[in-house]
């Protein structure tokens, strides 16, 4: 007081230099403009790999305990004999499908061997017997090379890196006709599953199953995620139902297999269910759906609209003051 009387004070009430000033309302918008930029970008490498895992799908699993969180039990009442392929007759081929006892016809797999003979047989020999290049194929099961097939993983031109989903060369029919003459090759492997029972299967236990088996790998959305030494847990989006259950029951590349002693035919159809369903069609609670990747872009979102509210009004108040 006694330096106000003096008129000492009197640098403290000159206005602030326009340049400050300019500066100082220009620094909210700058923060928010960063925040902006930030959440941006987050959002864009998720939704990336959301999109580029989407071409994935083949069910990797971190455990292979398939009990519901629940405690609920249900193999002693739907525990069913994984059917024995047979070997080909004269006349006829091997068995394909869990659910027909029909075997595929002798034309079937003239007409495999051709397909197999232009597309295979480079890398997994002549008698799908293997190679330094390629696995053997002999006893695999219908399964197995069918979801190579119509997954498009195979044929592969680079055998070093891990297979990707892409569009197969083959249609249904012909795949199916090289998954006859590999088969007609030595039986062994499981059949092409049943998936009849996936209309009356349950999402409920279906979440469950996916959440203890799969989740841990492909995530809770199902987008997919790396693994160690580069190895990647492929997204399920595009998958089939066909596919996501052989995928259970072969096992394909870092994923453990799911016998019937370990999974039952419910267990597996109640996955399949909730995959093709809850997951690759989830319901749209209003709002931004961000891509479905996951807490971290809907947390940037929240953090850039609460935060720029807060610059605001911290704005409005010191030029009220």
């Amino acid at each position: 007081m006694a330096f106000r009387r003096l008129h000492v004070d009197w640098l403290i009430f000159l206005s602030i230099p326009f340049k400050l000033k300019y500066l100082r309302k220009l620094l909210p918008f700058v923060v928010i403009a960063t925040v902006i930029m930030i959440a941006m970008t987050t959002f864009r490498s998720g939704a990336q790999i959301s999109k580029s895992g989407s071409s994935m799908e083949n069910l990797a699993s971190v455990s292979t305990s398939t009990s519901s969180p629940s405690g609920s039990t249900t193999t002693s009442a739907t525990t069913t004999t994984e059917a024995k392929p047979k070997p080909p007759s004269v006349n006829t081929g091997p068995l394909l499908y869990e659910s027909s006892g029909t075997p595929a016809s002798k034309s079937q797999v003239e007409q495999g061997k051709i397909y197999f003979d232009q597309s295979c047989s480079s890398c997994h020999g002549m008698g799908a017997e293997g190679s330094s290049r390629a696995p053997n194929l002999v006893g695999l099961g219908p399964a197995t090379i069918d979801f190579w097939l119509t997954t498009g993983r195979m044929p592969l031109s680079n055998t070093i890196v891990q297979p990707e989903r892409k569009p197969p060369r083959y249609d249904p029919s012909q795949s199916l006709d090289i998954v006859a003459y590999v088969t007609s090759l030595g039986p062994g492997g499981p059949l092409i599953p049943n998936i009849s029972g996936v209309p009356n299967a349950s999402i409920a236990e279906g979440a469950s199953l996916f959440a203890l088996n799969c989740a841990g790998c492909h995530t809770i959305t199902g987008a997919g995620d790396e693994l160690a030494s580069g190895a990647y847990a492929p997204s399920l989006h595009q998958a089939t139902p066909t596919q996501v259950a052989e995928a259970i029951r072969t096992g394909p590349a870092n994923m453990p297999r799911f016998s019937p002693g370990i999974m039952t035919n419910r267990q597996v159809n109640d996955i399949v269910k909730y995959v093709t369903q809850s997951i690759q069609h989830p319901n749209n609670a209003g709002g931004f759906g961000l891509g479905g990747v996951g807490p971290v872009a809907e947390g940037f979102v929240g953090l850039l609209i609460g935060v720029g509210i807060l610059m605001l009004f911290a704005l409005w108040i010191g030029d009220r003051s």
